[in-house]
């Protein structure tokens, strides 16, 4: 099974949940690192959920849940988050004002 080492998704942030990355068909992945970074000169909070298969939402999906990111600051989170083929992680901030990279590898057949 061949290891792609890479980034797995950027986005900034929303106010609602929306998928930072999605383990695609007939593929594992790891999360190794997410890196959160705060482009205000204020505080803000993030979010961040694993739903496997894309369930509905329900409390345990949570990984992270209104974590404070200081000002001009950046968080990194090595987590090592394993996911299967459709599993999505979703991120959302208290404005758009932070940007989150999903560092890791998909694993192939």
């Amino acid at each position: 099974m061949p290891n792609a080492y890479k980034v797995l998704g950027q986005l900034a942030s929303t106010t609602s949940a929306v998928a930072l990355y999605t383990c695609p068909s007939s593929t594992e992945a790891v999360i190794s690192t997410i890196v959160i970074a705060n482009r205000s000169a204020s505080d803000r909070t993030f979010t961040i959920i694993l739903r496997p298969n894309d369930a509905s939402l329900e409390d345990k999906h949570y990984l992270a849940k209104d974590i404070t990111v200081g000002a001009s600051d950046t968080t990194a989170l090595t987590l090592g988050i394993t996911m299967d083929a459709t599993d999505k992680l979703y991120i959302s901030g208290s404005t758009t004002d932070l940007s989150f990279t999903a560092f890791g590898s998909e694993i192939t057949a």
